[in-house]
């Protein structure tokens, strides 16, 4: 719940506007966590103990990294445009 307050907070504060889908995220994983106490159905996507599922977890880091201005990660290690493999 924290995690989820302060990338809001800091979106708010950096003036960093959250699409909508975003907003919907935090929002809607807020409330499954009030009244579920975890905010996923399937165990197979998270422990028991944890609030998030990982998937969950990941776009919560990219939310927090985009409200702190830091530039997307690259996901699944794919080479940009113009780079040579091997």
């Amino acid at each position: 719940m924290n995690a989820l307050k302060r990338a809001k907070r800091a979106a708010d504060k950096a003036g960093i506007a959250l699409s909508e889908w975003e907003g919907e995220f935090i929002e809607g994983v807020t409330d499954r966590i009030k009244t579920y106490g975890r905010a996923f159905g399937d165990p197979e996507k998270g422990a028991p103990g944890q609030a998030l599922s990982s998937m969950q977890g990941r776009k919560l880091k990219e939310i927090t990294a985009k409200a702190n201005g830091e530039a997307p990660k690259r996901r699944w290690g794919r080479k940009g445009p113009g780079t040579a493999e091997g």
